[in-house]
């Protein structure tokens, strides 16, 4: 059994596909999904339709990512948000006034049950962005910390690897996982496109919403596969460009 996880999607629901493929899923393959589902590209619906189909073949985790969150409140409530807008809304906004009130339900349902982290068996914790607590998620007191902080992969960042982890020094929220899987950071803004560790944590936002492919990476082997560059799939399109 392999543990795939899987990055920031932004509503780039033609790669998704193509990068499966290419990782050659298999019916006893967890997948691991990190959020932002939707928000950049205009098949916010098309995505979250064929996430709910991979749910009735293969084993599935669904996180919550900062995006998601956004767009959940806009169908719940209607409520206006001019920054969600500016940063993605808006294509998510076009694809579901093309939706019936059926389909608005069945992704409220799925918005609604997205968890905010997984913690599997071998102390391995995959959550969309962070968490700040330094006793662990367990004793977060913020949940939106989960899919919003971004201090945890800037902490990992700047991390002086010659700090032992039993130095006072060593900051205590690396300490209680063998390996934290995140996206919510491009990871564009450090120069890379491919997931990326510092100290334990893997980056997985391989720009998707951007002009980068969509990555899928094995948690076992770091083994990982890429789509093409999600902007070729919508020549016609800006996403979050």
């Amino acid at each position: 059994m392999r543990t795939l996880v899987v990055g920031d999607i932004h509503a780039g629901g033609k790669a998704l596909p193509q990068v499966l493929e290419r990782a050659g899923i298999r019916q006893d393959d967890l997948l691991i999904f990190l959020g932002d589902y939707v928000d950049g590209w205009s098949e916010a619906v098309e995505t979250v339709e064929y996430l709910l189909e991979l749910q009735q073949k293969y084993r599935c985790v669904f996180l919550r990512g900062n995006h998601d969150e956004l767009c959940y409140r806009w169908l719940e409530t209607g409520e206006h948000n001019p920054l969600w807008l500016e940063n993605g809304g808006q294509a998510t906004i076009d694809s579901y006034e093309k939706a019936g009130k059926e389909i608005k339900q069945a992704h409220i349902s799925f918005y609604k049950a997205l968890r905010n982290y997984h913690l599997d068996s071998a102390n391995r914790l995959f959550l969309h962005a962070g968490f700040t607590n330094l006793k662990g998620v367990e004793f977060e007191y913020f949940t939106k910390t989960f899919y919003w902080d971004r201090t945890l992969w800037e902490l990992a960042l700047s991390l002086d690897p010659s700090i032992p982890k039993d130095s006072i020094y060593y900051p205590k929220r690396l300490l209680h996982y063998a390996e934290i899987f995140i996206g919510h950071t491009p990871l564009s803004k450090i120069g890379k496109s491919t997931p990326h560790r510092a100290a334990n944590v893997w980056n997985i936002d391989t720009a998707a919403a951007y002009k980068g492919p969509l990555s899928v990476l094995d948690a076992d082997t770091k083994e990982f596969w890429q789509s093409d560059p999600v902007c070729s799939f919508y020549p016609w399109e800006k996403g979050r460009n």
